[in-house]
């Protein structure tokens, strides 16, 4: 299995920052058993939270490839595959119930992503994210 998460490469440094957090935090929320280890202790005793076990790629794409990506994981052939999507939308809004309205009256057309998260299959992750580089 596979983590890789696309971020629209034309976002100030602040919203990346954003965009990896939010979608980090809602993959680590849906499969937490299986990508966050234990807490571990220090030679000293003091305890560290545990942390990811998994290489999480951040790549950097344009508006366009994100999109294309997000609407490519409707496909019933990717339902293997976990997707998290976080768009302007989500980020305009302060208030989750806002976010709930704002989305369900626009269509899919009209939904700018801000960035996507996978996790599902090492190849299909791979065929859909192999061409991005990393986001610098």
């Amino acid at each position: 299995m596979k983590i890789a998460m696309v971020i629209n490469k034309e976002l100030p440094v602040g919203l990346v920052a954003n965009t990896s957090a939010v979608l980090g935090i809602s993959l680590s929320n849906l499969l937490q058993q299986d990508i966050v280890g234990g807490d571990i202790k220090d030679a000293t005793g003091n305890v560290h939270a545990g942390i990811t076990t998994k290489t999480i790629p951040i790549l950097g794409g344009s508006r366009e490839q994100i999109k294309d990506i997000r609407d490519t994981m409707f496909d019933s052939a990717y339902s293997d595959i976990t997707v998290i999507d976080f768009s302007e939308a989500a980020q305009k809004c302060l208030e989750y119930e806002e976010y709930i309205r704002m989305l369900s009256f626009l269509p899919s057309s009209d939904i700018y992503y801000l960035g996507v998260c996978l996790y599902g299959p090492k190849k299909k992750v791979n065929k859909l994210t192999g061409s991005f580089g990393l986001l610098r």
